[in-house]
């Protein structure tokens, strides 16, 4: 077909169809062009009710119309807007830049959508039936609109610009021949990417993808049981605001508030069957797993490696397979519910810093406890300092010491025979030191069992006539006592098995006496 001069002026070409001469005419009007039939079963884009004819346009008449179309008519802005319509044919505006406004819904394409450097204003495609969308550095200044549409093989957006709203909300999406649902590597979005109670079956890559507000999966369901790739895949993932994998409300119109639903509204939860990569990610608000079902496989994870975000809210289900990985995280505020983590051997913690503790719901420090030891199957120091660190600094000081004790009695298991022995004397007797209140009740117990010990030793004088009289409680205790002169010790001459007790003495009295100042000391810097 070429373009004569009647088509400049305005006038219909001689090869239209009866259905593509309405178009055109609507195109000039900006009116809605629609040959819906009137039966929800027939009109079904996604049903197997065939479209006759009548319903049928080309392509090209399509890609003609958008990209050298007719003016408009006089007082009318030209514009594409059809309705139950079905397109013939590849759709190709690869590489051309599109002026009029495009609205298609309820359409079906007989073959894929090609917009690869293609530039818009504003594109809408709302429950439509779509084989194919290959959109790679596609361009809109406004919005890009899929929501409710079907892609039997994919959609690729790989380094795409959209000026405002990406909206995915409610479309299902079907893997293309190389195993990912959707590829938005690189991708731009202005604002909000909504991707509501999507349905994806196999891999959504967003790959270094950036989100100008927030992104939001609420109630959406991804699924990638076909291999060894993940189901959500996006390291060095930037949202400015907030990732939302959350509930959403059944039922909800195509534009979804963005809120968590409110107590009593019929819901469906995020649900992701694969793992989860936001490796590297940059989140300006917080990264929401609120009620999310997280099924993994063995050798799955949720990788959260070097994430940056303000406040983590881990409140999901508890993955009862593959792992939680945190290594090297960055969080202010961690809320958490002791339900929502993994088991031992399915976390790992290395390096994962966070300043707060914000439990929802009861999380005793027993389980808290549980949570570390979950992350250390084999000794790692890390996990534990951190905990005690921010509750020290957040004022629970004994819990604080609690916590390095559970590190020390960790540690003892990795240890030789000989040394665990001696931790578990340890343990025993001063609670490693942290419980200072212990080591003074050894000390007085110690001291009161050689007072009785000494009052029945020989004790002969060094010198006589230069001694104090002989008191076996103050000898004792100058013996237990380290630094502090009493005025016994350097008086007497004792023999054989008291000289072996008393050295006994001497050495007990150092390390109880170090425990308390220890505990002191730490009980002066809670004050």
């Amino acid at each position: 077909m070429t373009q004569g001069a009647g088509v400049r002026a305005g006038e219909l070409p001689d090869d239209l169809t009866a259905a593509e001469a309405g178009m055109w005419q609507a195109f000039r009007n900006g009116s809605v062009y629609d040959l819906r039939a009137g039966d929800t079963t027939v009109d079904d884009p996604h049903g197997g009710h065939p479209w006759g004819p009548e319903r049928c346009v080309r392509a090209r008449i399509v890609a003609w119309l958008l990209l050298d179309g007719p003016p408009a008519l006089d007082g009318r802005v030209a514009s594409l807007k059809l309705t139950g319509v079905q397109i013939i044919d590849v759709l190709d505006l690869a590489g051309g830049t599109i002026e009029p406004y495009v609205e298609i819904k309820g359409c079906r394409f007989e073959k894929e959508i090609l917009l690869p450097e293609a530039r818009f204003t504003t594109v809408r495609l709302v429950d439509c039936a779509v084989p194919r969308l290959e959109a790679a550095r596609v361009h809109t200044e406004g919005d890009l609109h899929l929501p409710r549409c079907r892609f039997h093989n994919g959609v690729r957006l790989t380094d795409a610009h959209i000026g405002t709203d990406l909206l995915l909300n409610q479309a299902i999406v079907y893997r293309d021949r190389r195993g990912r649902s959707l590829t938005g590597d690189g991708m731009t979005v202005g604002q909000d990417l909504q991707a509501e109670m999507l349905e994806s079956h196999g891999e959504l890559s967003l790959r270094g993808a950036k989100v100008g507000v927030s992104l939001s999966l609420r109630g959406s369901r991804l699924a990638n049981p076909y291999g060894s790739r993940r189901a959500l895949n996006a390291p060095q993932l930037t949202v400015e605001r907030t990732l939302y994998l959350t509930p959403a409300s059944v039922g909800d119109p195509l534009h979804t508030s963005g809120r968590t639903p409110a107590r009593g509204t019929r819901v469906q939860r995020f649900e992701c069957e694969g793992g989860i990569r936001l490796d590297d990610g940059r989140f300006g608000d917080a990264v929401d797993f609120e009620q999310a079902r997280l099924i993994l496989r063995d050798g799955e994870e949720v990788s959260l490696r070097r994430v940056q975000v303000p406040e983590l809210r881990f409140l999901g289900e508890r993955p009862q397979r593959g792992r939680v990985v945190l290594n090297g995280a960055k969080v202010v505020n961690l809320m958490d519910q002791a339900t929502s983590w993994p088991g031992a051997g399915q976390l790992q913690m290395g390096g994962f810093q966070y300043e707060y503790l914000v439990p929802r719901g009861p999380f005793p420090l027993a389980r808290r406890l549980e949570w570390v030891a979950a992350a250390t199957p084999e000794y790692n120091p890390e996990p534990y300092e951190r905990l005690a660190t921010v509750l020290r600094n957040g004022g629970e000081d004994e819990d604080a010491r609690e916590v390095l004790l559970a590190k020390q009695r960790h540690r003892r298991e990795n240890l030789p025979i000989a040394a665990k022995l001696w931790g578990y004397a340890q343990d025993w007797t001063v609670a490693y030191g942290y419980r200072p209140g212990r080591a003074a009740v050894w000390m007085a117990v110690l001291w009161a069992a050689t007072s009785i010990a000494f009052a029945h030793a020989d004790h002969p004088p060094l010198k006589r006539g230069e001694h104090p009289p002989w008191n076996p409680s103050l000898f004792a205790l100058d013996l237990l006592l380290p630094v502090i002169d009493l005025g016994q010790v350097g008086y007497w001459q004792l023999r054989g098995g008291w000289q072996w007790l008393s050295a006994a003495v001497i050495l007990l009295g150092w390390i109880l006496a170090t425990t308390v100042a220890a505990g002191a000391t730490r009980l002066l810097r809670r004050g």
